[in-house]
């Protein structure tokens, strides 16, 4: 698994016509929304020096109370910054955030394969954890899907994102609900998507499932077993926080 160079961020083949173009149009956008940091709200950067830092924390393992048989990891405690980004991303619409989550998912990933956490394979699956259809149509699509297909960009072509699993629709938000009412919540509610048939699956593979905040681990254990009642082998849980 190699880090790739990432491209500037203004291509040297755009015309100055087209970078003043597309100022105007960033200019026009803090004219209606207002420029402000998505970790603090102090005004005049989307992302400020000061919580990028309060962000590079090496992975810490998590003790979830709903046993999973994988470790599990998150980038730093669901608080702070990171908390009040997740929110801005997830509740309202800063999808311009989706590069730094995936920057911070990919430097994780990384220490945890420095580690030995994760296998030593030819490739590496990333599997979003599944949401509710509903959900995600509110907020244009899903968040930790874009997040994982950002840290496999950064990453390189041995890292791959495979978007196999969804949420029945009758499963209720888990929001407010106690660790055992989340996995009977949850209970034969997650399962592979229809049409899917290119499986990650074999001795050169391993495959680790994302998600952004592990709170009880229900959904991450329902997950599990979906995906390994297909045959498919989850080797690590990645979270960008733990609750």
């Amino acid at each position: 698994m190699q880090r790739t160079q990432r491209r500037s961020a203004t291509p040297g083949g755009i015309s100055s016509v087209f970078a003043a173009i597309a100022q105007t149009a960033m200019a026009t956008i803090d004219l209606v929304v207002p420029l402000r940091c998505a970790g603090c709200a102090v005004g005049g950067t989307r992302w400020c020096d000061r919580c990028a830092r309060a962000l590079l924390d090496d992975p810490v393992r998590l003790a979830p109370r709903v046993e999973l048989p994988v470790g599990a990891w998150a980038m730093g405690p669901y608080g702070g910054p990171r908390r009040s980004a997740l929110l801005e991303l997830k509740e309202h619409g800063r999808t311009d955030l989706t590069p730094m989550f995936g920057t911070l998912l990919a430097r994780g990933l990384v220490a945890l394969w420095r580690w030995c956490e994760l296998p030593d394979t030819t490739t590496l699956v990333l599997v979003p954890a599944p949401t509710r259809s509903v959900a995600a149509r509110r907020r244009g699509g899903d968040p930790v899907t874009a997040i994982a297909r950002s840290a496999a960009a950064q990453l390189g072509s041995s890292v791959r994102v495979a978007a196999l699993l969804r949420t029945s629709m009758w499963a209720r938000d888990s929001a407010g609900l106690s660790a055992h009412d989340r996995v009977l919540n949850l209970a034969g509610a997650v399962s592979v998507r229809r049409g899917v048939s290119d499986l990650p699956v074999g001795p050169d593979c391993a495959v680790v499932l994302i998600d952004d905040v592990l709170t009880t681990g229900a959904t991450a254990a329902e997950s599990i077993a979906t995906l390994r009642s297909v045959g498919v082998r989850v080797d690590a849980v990645v979270v960008l926080a733990g609750a």
